[in-house]
């Protein structure tokens, strides 16, 4: 049998925490293998049970998700897969958590099927990218535009530059793979080297390098 996706669910409200165990732990190959309530306890719990993916609230008490996040990845190699869960998209807190490393965010009032598949997509180290979020979040909580182009542009190739600009559109590989004419193995080599180019972990990290860099103008 395939082992299980294990799980851990931090958030400051019970029974925020109990519906999200409820409906993962009804999914066939998903666990919610521990919770927690705050920030703190999250780290801890984390480092305890070393889950495959943390659904993580970004307004908690002691620490909140967004310093949570950035000690978990840290400090545990291989790190877990980190969605963090809000009430409003367009929170300069889901932005911060995006730039400490999360892999996307979730709005607590998806749907349970969106929700499964949240968790099943970052769990096989896919993104869970919105553009158009991202892109807003970009434009109202980014930085100022830098004085000169980061370094790492002048290394991507023109095809690389486009898969970039694919990437923040929140096409997969498979679609990048269609749109530039090119086989699945040749967009996913792009991918791996637009990531490390950029210097990022994970296809959320490049878009937001490429926005907070101005490589690709919010709006």
């Amino acid at each position: 049998m395939n082992t299980p996706v294990r799980i851990v669910v931090a958030d400051d409200e019970r029974m925020v925490r109990t519906a999200l165990r409820v409906i993962l732990d009804a999914e066939t190959g998903l666990e919610v293998v521990g919770e927690a309530s705050t920030g703190a306890e999250a780290v801890s719990a984390v480092r305890a049970l070393r889950p495959d993916v943390v659904l993580m609230d970004v307004r908690m008490p002691e620490i909140d998700g967004i310093r949570a996040t950035e000690q978990i990845l840290a400090t545990l190699d291989p790190a877990p897969r980190v969605v963090v869960v809000t009430t409003f998209e367009h929170d300069s807190y889901v932005y911060e958590a995006l730039r400490a490393g999360a892999a996307g965010f979730l709005l607590k009032r998806a749907a349970a099927e969106d929700l499964v598949q949240a968790v099943r997509l970052v769990a096989r180290s896919d993104s869970l990218l919105f553009p158009a979020a991202v892109r807003s979040l970009a434009a109202a909580c980014g930085s100022r535009p830098p004085s000169a182009a980061p370094p790492w542009a002048a290394r991507l190739t023109e095809r690389e530059a486009d898969v970039l600009r694919l990437m923040a559109g929140g096409l997969t590989n498979a679609e990048i793979a269609a749109r530039l004419r090119v086989g699945p193995a040749t967009a996913k080599s792009h991918v791996a080297a637009v990531l490390a180019k950029t210097g990022t972990r994970d296809r959320t990290q490049a878009v937001i390098a490429a926005y907070e860099s101005r490589f690709i103008t919010p709006g």
